[in-house]
């Protein structure tokens, strides 16, 4: 993989809504690259409006769980949206499966928030380098369950604002409360969701719903929080 250099000035956008971590994240961005220019946010929305904003970012160090975002669907629109920006899971999850999810869906790596600050910049160093980086006891070498790529396959090939949609569906909003969150037409919102009816391979809203649950991996559960 081709990645940035590392001698020349970088731009690294942080998506997190605890002041704290972005703190200790700026310091090892600086501390690995001392002329990263580092753009903070703390929420979807904002990290969406910085990317349009700022075309050539580098690296995107991405919360889980931050206003905007259900689980995995930031990192499914951010993969989305922009598919030739490298994303960075950093998180206070530990599971090993939703860190092996992560990857599934797109990620180029997942640093622990737990992770000492040495090593934070090591990562952060290999991951503008186009490598991938995850903690050493990942095992990413075992194949993906079928299940887990046929679904991966299906969302991938979702627009960033059918993800949006489909994330405002699985919050129970009717298309109505759907149009006036997007700013747009009702019939357009019936037209995302036929389309994502179809790429979903289901036949109604409520198994859109189901899928969309996948997306946030038994977070109704409870399974995925900080």
């Amino acid at each position: 993989m081709g990645g940035t250099p590392v001698d020349q000035s970088v731009r690294v956008l942080i998506a997190d809504d605890h002041p704290l971590v972005r703190g200790a994240l700026r310091e090892a961005i600086n501390g690995a690259v001392p002329k990263a220019d580092i753009i903070e946010c703390e929420d979807l929305d904002k990290a969406s409006q910085a990317l349009s904003d700022n075309h050539e970012v580098d690296l995107i160090l991405l919360d889980l769980s931050m206003p905007g975002v259900r689980g995995f669907s930031g990192l499914l629109y951010l993969r989305a949206q922009y598919p030739s920006v490298p994303v960075v899971i950093v998180s206070a999850n530990e599971d090993r499966g939703v860190m092996r999810r992560c990857i599934d869906f797109g990620a180029s790596g997942f640093i622990p928030k737990t992770t000492d600050i040495q090593t934070m910049r090591q990562a952060i160093l290999e991951l503008l380098e186009g490598e991938r980086w995850t903690p050493a006891d990942l095992d990413l070498s075992s194949p993906a369950d079928k299940e887990v790529t046929d679904t991966v396959r299906r969302l991938a090939t979702l627009t960033p604002q059918q993800v949006r949609v489909l994330m405002m569906l699985s919050e129970g909003l009717l298309n109505k409360q759907i149009a006036y969150e997007l700013s747009v037409s009702e019939a357009t919102v019936k037209a995302h969701v036929s389309a994502i009816l179809q790429k979903l391979g289901v036949e109604s809203r409520t198994q859109a719903v189901i899928a969309a649950s996948k997306i946030e991996s038994g977070q109704w559960q409870g399974e995925l929080k900080e």
